[in-house]
């Protein structure tokens, strides 16, 4: 996608595109939200590396003049409240896109994360034309999964030692929606209540697995 995406609403919570210019109220929730986001943050298995908000944001620019992504900031009130990115873009016979997203403490149990992602997804469904979209959860990440639960999305499988998160490599839950499982949006099935309740469960046996070390080597 070569144009920005356009500032989507509800209620009180918006996305709009990053812009280089948010890098310095990036920079001060970031520091602000350390600890409350450091168990979450994706890491580097070759070594810790500086990070740069005004590279980071060039680079997430760069990746959505490329059409291979589209980086969002989240607002309430219009206020910066974090950040969710569209990564992963593929278009023709996969036609799908990957979400990942953060929220800063202090607009925890607002509702922000789940309308976020629905706008994002709703987008990238009805304006971006993409078929499916994946949003991969660490087990213990308790937040996360209820985003995923209040939205229904789908439980599609365990991914071993996926993504390297604070230092390891760590397990991840995936769950998935495809334009064709709700046509009406996810944002107003979940506003008219209609969402399955069991669509986000993780059966038993993988919640086991996820607590167990991975047997590695011969």
């Amino acid at each position: 996608m070569s144009a920005p995406a356009p500032t989507l609403r509800q209620g009180r919570i918006s996305i709009r595109p990053i812009r280089l210019r948010d890098a310095r109220v990036l920079e001060t929730e970031l520091a602000a939200n350390r600890s409350w986001l450091r168990r979450w943050e994706a890491t580097n298995p070759s070594g810790s590396i500086n990070f740069d908000t005004r590279s980071s944001i060039r680079s997430l620019l760069a990746n959505s003049r490329a059409g291979a992504g589209v980086p969002f900031v989240v607002e309430y009130d219009g206020q910066f409240a974090g950040q969710l990115n569209v990564s992963s873009i593929a278009y023709g016979s996969l036609s799908s896109a990957t979400i990942g997203y953060w929220v800063s403490e202090r607009f925890a149990g607002l509702g922000i994360t789940p309308a976020a992602v629905a706008l994002a997804t709703d987008f990238c469904f009805f304006s971006l034309g993409l078929h499916r979209m994946e949003i991969c959860i660490r087990p213990e990440n308790v937040a996360s999964l209820r985003v995923v639960e209040k939205l229904g999305f789908r439980y599609e499988g365990l991914r071993r030692r996926y993504i390297h998160i604070d230092g390891d490599w760590r397990d991840h839950f995936c769950f998935a929606l495809t334009v064709d499982e709700l046509p009406q949006g996810v944002m107003r099935r979940w506003l008219d209540g209609r969402v399955p309740a069991s669509a986000a469960t993780v059966p038993a046996a993988d919640r086991a697995l996820a607590q167990s070390p991975l047997r590695l080597g011969g």
